[in-house]
């Protein structure tokens, strides 16, 4: 009897258990992602929140994001890769850049006109990352990583069409190679994070920086400059920054296997590829932002380029001999970089 009214008890218990079994396959999660963009931004309008609502969708509503613009959830742009791997946050988009030398092998693709399409570039990036760097960023899941359109050079009191021009100049870098590139060519570099220009130009702490059109109208580059430089895609582009879209490895690891697998279908280098080519396609919108209020927008030319090249073959020697320095071989690191760009710039169209 006893023996009865226990197997009673252990299969009420199993059929009780049933619907708590179900909830576990049925596992729903909501997920915080932080950034630095602010929420007009066209980064966030039109690569954050798509990329968010494509994992929801696919995911039957049970991946929800909780999306945090502008540093919402505090720290600061430094901080925002450490907070994914130490999972104050769940995913975080942020440049590697900012923390200066931790991540240097992907540096490679903020050299000098390494590039002049970013969707191409990007693809570069993710299969670089993932074939000679992927050590990198060990401690996290990556989803994506990819580089912005060409940079452009925005100043408040005087066009640059020469690096005559630049000498003396206080110019906002946003990495330590491009802060390298601006002081070889002449300025005088100001590391800071994208947040920190408007108010910087506002109080005249710096004459002007280097972005990307795409970022110009969000951060109001183009009522606070009066002047632009940009290069003549032909030549290459002046400089680029790397991204990564990063997810914290324990939170990526608890998920069920169907949603891991939602997440693995909008990582990688298609998802790389559709960051950089968005990023990169939203730059007639920051362009036209800037010549609608009747700034000068300059185009150096191919052969104008020239004087820029030779001077900023000084940052990619240099990044070379740190590489050696480091134990890697950097003319190999960098003739990989520079053969995977060729290779997936055949493949894509401008």
């Amino acid at each position: 009897m006893i023996a009865r009214r226990s197997l009673l008890k252990t299969g009420a218990a199993v059929a009780l258990g049933a619907p708590a079994l179900s909830g576990i396959a049925q596992q729903a999660v909501t997920l915080k992602f932080h950034t630095f963009m602010s929420p007009q931004s066209n980064v966030w309008l039109s690569m954050h929140k798509p990329w968010m609502e494509k994992v929801e969708k696919e995911s039957g509503g049970r991946i929800k994001f909780e999306g945090y613009p502008a540093m919402q959830l505090g720290g600061t742009p430094v901080q925002l890769y450490d907070q994914a791997k130490d999972g104050v946050v769940d995913v975080v988009w942020t440049l590697p850049g900012n923390t200066a030398g931790r991540f240097p092998r992907v540096e490679v693709f903020e050299l000098p006109f390494m590039m002049n399409n970013a969707e191409a570039t990007s693809k570069a990036y993710w299969e670089y990352f993932q074939t000679v760097a992927s050590d990198e960023f060990k401690d996290t899941q990556v989803l994506a990583v990819h580089v912005h359109g060409p940079g452009v050079i925005h100043t408040v009191d005087k066009a640059v069409k020469t690096i005559a021009d630049l000498r003396g100049m206080k110019v906002r870098g946003p990495t330590r190679q491009v802060t390298k590139l601006l002081g070889v060519l002449g300025a005088t570099p100001v590391g800071m994070p994208l947040p920190a220009i408007t108010d910087a130009l506002s109080k005249g702490t710096i004459n002007g920086c280097v972005i990307p059109w795409e970022v110009v109208p969000s951060i109001k580059v183009n009522e606070l400059t009066k002047f632009h430089a940009e290069f003549d895609p032909a030549g290459g582009s002046l400089y680029t920054t790397t991204f990564v879209m990063a997810m914290n490895k324990a939170k990526y690891n608890s998920l069920a296997p169907d949603l891991k697998k939602v997440i693995d279908n909008n990582s990688g280098m298609s998802t790389s590829a559709f960051l950089g080519k968005t990023q990169q396609g939203n730059d007639g919108i920051g362009r036209k932002s800037a010549s609608d209020r009747g700034n000068s927008i300059y185009t150096i030319s191919v052969a104008e380029a020239q004087d820029f090249r030779r001077k900023a073959r000084t940052v990619e020697v240099e990044w070379v001999e740190d590489m050696n320095k480091k134990g890697f071989d950097g003319k190999k690191l960098l003739d990989t970089a520079k053969a995977l760009i060729e290779k997936h710039g055949k493949t894509t169209k401008a």
